[in-house]
């Protein structure tokens, strides 16, 4: 983990060692961002930190140096005294005893999944603010290219999500548009086109069939009826990972492991795996450690059954993006060879081996 946190650093904050906090004020703001959503800290928090950060920004330096001698940081809009204490000891000390903490806390608490990470060349579930992610498509690929990856898959919600703001096939074919942009800028690291489909309750998937065709990346869920009897949850989602377009089963159970919790929905785990297997669809380990979704025993059951994975953060903002080393660790638990975790190919692998079907 430390090696990983080194390199995140390095890229974002441009120092020699990867262990430094001698950062500008800025950058030491959207570090402190980073670190604190992947604690998983309020929103409000990070928001706060991102905000003030946008408005250091568009400051002159000289402006900006005047406010930090003159102690006038609070007057401007976002910024109270707990965040002008940190770009104040950045300004004046080169570090923020702030970020140090945030360093020294360190990131997952896990005991393995390193050597597996290291292999991970992108992530397959993504969010962006395009649905129900707080940043936008830009920042979550810098964040991806920062922490070592060579493509990232964008996933947003389809359209029945409506708690979500799912996309609709016209803001979807939007969204593609602005993709394609971004990898033109960003080449020869790729922003992948992808979705989140929901899965119907007939197992049918909640987007145009032509559109999902045209995707790098369709991850099918349920999100809805999921107390559902077990033989009627089954057919649904087997149908699903039957449709040729589909390459990941996202987080299986559904289940939810933090505050009051959501037990697992039920279905013949055995089925549904055979026909993951049998059409080429990776299953999900989900990384989000509200989720660690399927549960170790099912993980078991989809190792022994020939399954391919794939190791997702199911991020919904930047720093989410580094919970990976979650799934990794319960991945190498349960004895997952590199060669079946889909994301550890180029994208141009990662196609071939979801399309071969």
């Amino acid at each position: 983990m430390q090696l990983l946190l080194a390199r995140c650093v390095t890229s974002i904050i441009g120092t020699g060692n990867g262990y430094s906090t001698v950062v500008e004020p800025v950058r030491a703001l959207t570090q402190i961002a980073f670190l604190l959503e992947r604690a998983g800290e309020s929103t409000y928090k990070v928001q706060a930190f991102r905000r003030a950060a946008a408005v250091a920004a568009r400051l002159p330096d000289e402006e900006l140096r005047r406010h930090v001698e003159q102690g006038t940081l609070t007057r401007l809009p976002g910024i109270g005294r707990s965040i002008a204490a940190v770009i104040t000891e950045t300004a004046r000390d080169g570090e923020s005893g702030y970020l140090t903490g945030l360093l020294e806390r360190g990131g997952p608490p896990v005991q393995g999944g390193a050597r597996l990470r290291a292999a991970l060349r992108g992530d397959c579930h993504t969010h962006s603010d395009w649905s129900d992610g707080g940043s936008p498509i830009r920042q979550m690929a810098e964040t991806a290219r920062e922490l070592g990856h060579e493509w990232v898959a964008l996933t947003d919600h389809s359209p029945r999500l409506r708690i979500a703001n799912g996309l609709s096939a016209d803001r979807l074919r939007r969204q593609l548009e602005v993709v394609a942009g971004l990898n033109e800028e960003f080449a020869p690291f790729r922003v992948l086109t992808g979705i989140e489909v929901d899965i119907l309750a007939d197992g049918g998937l909640d987007q145009d069939e032509g559109l999902l065709a045209e995707l790098d990346v369709v991850v099918a869920s349920v999100h809805s009826g999921l107390r559902a009897p077990k033989r009627e949850m089954t057919r649904r989602m087997v149908a699903a990972v039957s449709n040729p377009h589909v390459d990941v089963l996202g987080h299986c159970t559904g289940r939810i492991v933090a505050g009051k919790g959501r037990p697992e929905s039920t279905f013949d785990a055995e089925a549904v795996f055979a026909a993951c297997r049998d059409n080429g669809v990776a299953v999900e380990i989900n990384s989000r450690p509200d989720r660690l979704d399927p549960p170790m025993r099912l993980l078991d059951l989809a190792v022994d059954l020939g399954c391919l994975f794939a190791i997702d953060s199911d991020a919904h903002a930047p720093g989410q993006l580094d919970w990976q080393l979650y799934g990794c660790d319960r991945a190498e638990r349960c004895g997952i060879r590199q060669e079946d975790v889909v994301n550890t190919r180029p994208a141009d692998q990662l196609f071939s081996s979801l399309t071969a079907r």
